[in-house]
């Protein structure tokens, strides 16, 4: 059929998407299923079949995904029939509409695509503008306001927050006067253009004959609203996705979309991929029985092409510091065993559980990679209070000092900051030694004065306490406490989720402070530990190791080894989900997790996980039940750690710990 590929070496249900070049198409590629390989065979199909390559678009959600598409359809066809292809991003594709089209909304030809820097700037000016210099409202909670209106297609007046209103309205009324379009106006000003103007639609439809659209899974309503105005009459539309694997609805994705394709595009031809190249059978074997669960879900099921397997094991654990220790043990076993840290990933439901994997694998020395989350010590909060308890160890270094100097609010502002930092770097002193400097001092007015000596008397208060013996975990408490911190903090949080989070974040940092001390740890050392040095955590996070990945980032990627933490109620399905009746997206989610496996699966819950700093009961999730028994070998933690080991496997252990020890 073509040099790039042979029809013969699709199975039957590939061959028939790639066949199915007219009118509708659904194809519904289960995880794993060969979803690239089946799409781009069929572009080069259409061109083999006589469409110009001009005439066809394929559309994803990533600059990156579409770069390896085009170059996986060039590779088949040649370079100079898949450049002609138009493979692009919904957004990199209303640009190009917009370019030829936007003068018919009343803007000039040339407009210009406000972003980064620039958009930030913008908005930080108009809060200060609208709100005041003392207002506490950071530009990414409106930037953030602003895309969910547009991408909701709402009036930004209707926002909640009466000023993220009044900013949002003022911002878009700015852009408009500078010639200007944000990201989220490419699709809404796309989608509009394309609506009110029919030449515009019929110039853009007769151009792009053949449209594909990757994840379609993903798309939102303005999405759908586009395409349904790009498609010519001739509906030759072929959409990709897994309603299975539909897990960003908190973000606007519509699984909708996918579950009722038959109402925007009558009369598709539906095909199913199935046969999965990636996994076990007992890994799908697993995720098949959990899924079934869900309702109105379009029916599917994953077929193995890789028989039998390891049972997925379900392991019950204590607590989160033996799940996250014995963890890195079985990680230290496999690589004694040959398996690269490459091959292992673990899975975590929300961010809050990552700090203790984290702590575990850094005690062992063992390198890992942080995707799809931040590090629990990049939090702003988590830093802030890092740098408190810099301060109170070693006050004479100026970042963590300048850092904290007015947070909260203390009236010690950025003018005093860069003077006083001006003023040390002059007289060649410290800023703490600046701030106690009379001389300064003088030069200040006297509230910012009263300020100043208010806020380092309470320093050197919390330091004559740590020489008195008093604990450093409850010296940072106080003082946290006297200044109100917490208060602060929640004040800036837009909703009890984020509350929630930055809660914990803070409260379990004091906790890791105590228990250091504990243990006969010094400040330095604990700081030391935290690995607060901004350069080496970007160092480390450059380096290959074990993934650390949330479920939500794991999506179309795979793993030999898989560890998926945390299936306790409250975690996994998650607490919010029964309040926003979201439990199906939760059990996708865990479905998405469980088909990131190649070889080997393990899951784990814990009878008590640490949160707030504080010890709390846990009860297993209800998705267990869902899980086929016949496929999942279920042992307690105290069975592992009580079976006997051989000497050699004791020898083996202890030889590849030394080994990571050692590097």
């Amino acid at each position: 059929m073509s040099a790039g590929f042979s029809i013969e070496s699709l199975n039957k249900a590939q061959r028939e998407a790639v066949l199915a070049l007219k009118g509708p198409v659904l194809i519904l590629a289960g995880a794993g299923t060969g979803k690239t390989r089946t799409v781009t065979c069929r572009m080069s199909a259409l061109l083999e079949n006589g469409v110009k390559a001009e005439n066809v678009l394929a559309v994803t959600f990533t600059n990156k995904s579409a770069a390896e598409m085009a170059e996986r359809v060039i590779g088949m066809v040649g370079r100079k029939s898949g450049e002609a292809l138009t493979v692009c991003t919904f957004h990199s594709l209303c640009l190009r509409i917009l370019k030829r089209n936007i003068e018919s909304l009343g803007y000039k030809k040339k407009f210009a695509v406000m972003a980064g820097g620039d958009q930030t700037g913008m908005i930080r000016q108009l809060i200060v503008r609208k709100g005041g210099r003392k207002i506490n409202l950071k530009p990414g909670e409106v930037m953030s306001a602003i895309s969910k209106a547009k991408n909701s297609e709402l009036p930004l007046s209707g926002i909640e927050d009466d000023l993220i209103a009044e900013i949002a309205v003022a911002y878009q009324n700015e852009l408009r006067a500078q010639n200007a379009v944000d990201f989220d106006d490419l699709l809404l000003l796309g989608e509009r253009v394309l609506r009110e103007y029919p030449k515009v639609r019929e110039y853009w439809q007769d151009k792009f004959q053949y449209i594909t659209v990757d994840e379609f899974q993903d798309t939102n309503n303005l999405q759908m609203n586009l395409l349904q105005q790009l498609v010519g009459e001739s509906n030759n539309i072929c959409v990709v996705g897994d309603d299975d694997q539909s897990i960003y609805g908190w973000r606007g994705a519509q699984v909708a979309n996918i579950l009722q394709f038959e109402r925007f595009f009558p009369n598709p031809k539906v095909i199913r991929l199935e046969e999965n190249y990636r996994s076990t059978q007992a890994i799908l074997e697993v995720a098949n029985s959990l899924i079934r669960h869900n309702t109105g879900r379009r029916e599917k099921k994953l077929r193995p092409t890789i028989s039998g397997g390891d049972l997925v094991r379900l392991v019950s654990m204590p607590g989160d510091q033996e799940e996250a220790e014995w963890i890195v043990s079985e990680i230290v076993a496999q690589r004694e065993e040959g398996r690269v840290l490459e091959d292992f990933a673990i899975l975590f439901r929300t961010n809050g559980q990552i700090r203790k994997m984290e702590e575990v694998l850094r005690e062992a020395k063992i390198p890992y990679r942080m995707v799809g989350a931040q590090s629990f010590y990049d939090r702003k909060e988590v830093r802030d209070i890092l740098s408190y308890i810099q301060v109170l160890n070693q006050p004479e270094l100026d970042i963590p000092l300048l850092r904290v100097l007015n947070t909260p609010p203390r009236g010690i502002g950025n003018t005093t900051s860069m003077a006083a930092l001006d003023w040390s770097r002059d007289e060649n002193q410290s800023i703490w030694e600046t701030l106690i400097d009379e001389k300064f001092l003088t030069q200040v007015s006297s509230k910012v004065m009263n300020s100043i000596q208010a806020f380092t008397g309470r320093v050197e208060k919390a330091r004559r306490d740590l020489i008195d013996g008093m604990h450093a975990g409850v010296v940072m408490d106080e003082w946290l406490r006297e200044m109100e911190f917490d208060e602060w903090l929640m004040r800036q949080c837009k909703t009890d989720k984020e509350k929630d989070v930055r809660r914990e974040g803070v409260s379990t940092t004091i906790a890791s402070l105590t228990e250091a001390i504990k243990k006969g740890k010094s400040l330095s050392d604990f700081l030391d530990q935290t690995a607060l040095d901004a350069e080496k955590e970007d160092d480390l996070e450059k380096r290959s190791g074990v993934t650390l990945i949330t479920l939500h980032a794991a999506k179309g990627l795979e793993y030999p080894v898989v560890y998926l933490v945390g299936l306790e109620e409250g975690i996994l399905p998650h607490k919010r989900s029964i309040e926003e009746g979201t439990r199906d997206e939760e059990r996708r989610l865990l479905y998405v997790g469980i088909t990131r496996a190649q070889v080997k699966m393990t899951m784990t819950y814990c009878a008590t996980r640490v949160k707030w700093g504080k010890e709390e009961a846990c009860e297993a999730s209800s998705f267990i039940r869902e899980l086929n028994p016949d496929w999942i070998h279920e042992e307690g933690y105290e069975d592992i750690m009580g079976a006997e080991a051989s000497e050699e496997e004791l020898r083996g252990f202890f030889s590849a710990m030394s080994d990571m020890l050692d590097e």
